[in-house]
């Protein structure tokens, strides 16, 4: 696999050159009040604006947030994240007010030299999602004609074959961000040769989200720790009463294989705080995972499950965490993604965070994001590297 890095582009020049910037700038926002409530994302792609904006470029960036339905949605608008990119880089950023309109062209137009420029919300034009090929190509000669030189710098979003991910490179020279070269060098030490012992931990709510990388994983690694809702499935498989836990009935025959050709490597909950409701006031204790009350459901793993993941995980040499161990939003139900996560951070072994939840869960708990070896900010687009597939963003970007 060959790309060019974003150091090629700039050793070339880009002084007084637009470039336009597919960053991932997919915030969450609180509903009420429309505050960035995580501006991770946006951190991670200021190694690469800095450097464009130090070199003198033009600098457009391009992203999406959120879900729209291909029209303008102003709960989706863009607009606080430029408010915030510009207080990061120390300078103004301007907003254009559509993607490909004339607020767009006459805002980039008046760029000078250093500046940077965002666009609205990629996902309020259907060419950007769409799964037509002529749709989204006229969608991505519209975007291409704001750049002279294109930078991929949206790890989250390199698993989607949309307009400003695969099309538009196709169009321009082309280059990878720092981000995404990044991503692509640490996912790659995964599922290369890893040094062992190689832990995963994998949370969350279904199994089936996660089913494949499973597969993937299973003859790779030497030990998977599992919990989250999808543990509720596993326990199952292994005839346990679940009570009103989180369960996918019909993925519990396919649990029940998993464990039987797993070698030992599963390593499930042996307890887990079962409550009365969903709730973040609900009454609730500690109960063993072989014995969970009929009334009640499991909504995070237990202190002795947390301490024998930290056991399993304090010699390991490699680990990959994706899914927080419970509802890590609920104060009460945190402890056992944030025992976990500290385990993690114990060890000496080279540590990856998948994106995510598991992202979200480091920083809400205020653990210290330095002491992983590396926090992606593409959950789907590494568990989609690890299954082995082929990520229509990266493949743009091949020579």
């Amino acid at each position: 696999m060959t790309i060019r890095t974003l150091d090629d582009l700039l050793a070339e020049g880009v002084s007084g050159r637009r470039v336009l910037v597919r960053a991932d700038l997919n915030v969450p926002l609180d509903k009420q009040t429309g505050a960035i409530t995580d501006d991770g994302r946006i951190r991670a792609v200021l190694p690469t604006l800095g450097a464009l904006v130090q070199a003198g470029a033009k600098v457009v960036v391009c992203s999406h947030l959120g879900r729209p339905k291909g029209a303008p949605d102003p709960q989706y608008s863009l607009r606080p994240v430029a408010g915030r990119l510009g207080e990061l880089l120390g300078a103004p950023v301007h907003f254009a007010e559509d993607t490909v309109g004339d607020s767009a062209r006459s805002t980039v137009e008046a760029l000078a030299d250093g500046q940077v420029a965002l666009l609205e919300n990629l996902r309020f034009n259907k060419g950007e999602t769409s799964k037509d090929d002529a749709e989204r190509g006229a969608f991505a000669d519209q975007l291409a004609g704001f750049g002279e030189a294109y930078v991929d710098d949206a790890f989250g979003a390199v698993h989607r074959k949309h307009a400003s991910v695969y099309d538009v490179p196709a169009r321009l020279p082309h280059v990878a961000g720092r981000l995404v070269l990044r991503e692509v060098e640490v996912l790659g030490r995964l599922t290369g040769e890893p040094e062992r012992p190689y832990v995963v931990v994998l949370g969350g709510s279904k199994v089936s989200d996660k089913l494949a990388v499973i597969e993937a994983l299973l003859p790779k690694v030497d030990r998977l720790l599992i919990g989250g809702g999808m543990c509720f499935t596993f326990l199952k498989a292994q005839g346990h009463e679940v009570g009103t836990s989180l369960l996918e009935e019909e993925m519990v025959e396919t649990c029940r294989n998993l464990l039987e050709r797993s070698e030992g490597k599963i390593m499930l909950p042996v307890d887990v705080v079962a409550a009365d409701a969903f709730a973040p006031d609900a009454a609730h204790d500690t109960v063993r995972a072989d014995g969970i009350p009929s009334h009640r459901l499991g909504l995070d793993i237990g202190p002795e499950t947390v301490a024998g993941f930290a056991a399993a995980l304090s010699g390991a040499k490699t680990v990959f965490w994706n899914g927080p161990m419970g509802v890590f939003e609920m104060p009460a139900f945190a402890n056992g993604t944030r025992g976990v996560a500290e385990a993690i951070t114990k060890t000496d072994a080279f540590t990856v965070v998948g994106g995510g939840d598991s992202a979200a869960a480091v920083r809400a708990l205020g653990l210290d994001e330095s002491s992983f070896g590396h926090i992606s900010t593409g959950g789907g687009a590494s568990l989609e590297y690890l299954e082995g597939k082929t990520l229509p963003g990266i493949a743009a970007l091949e020579d």
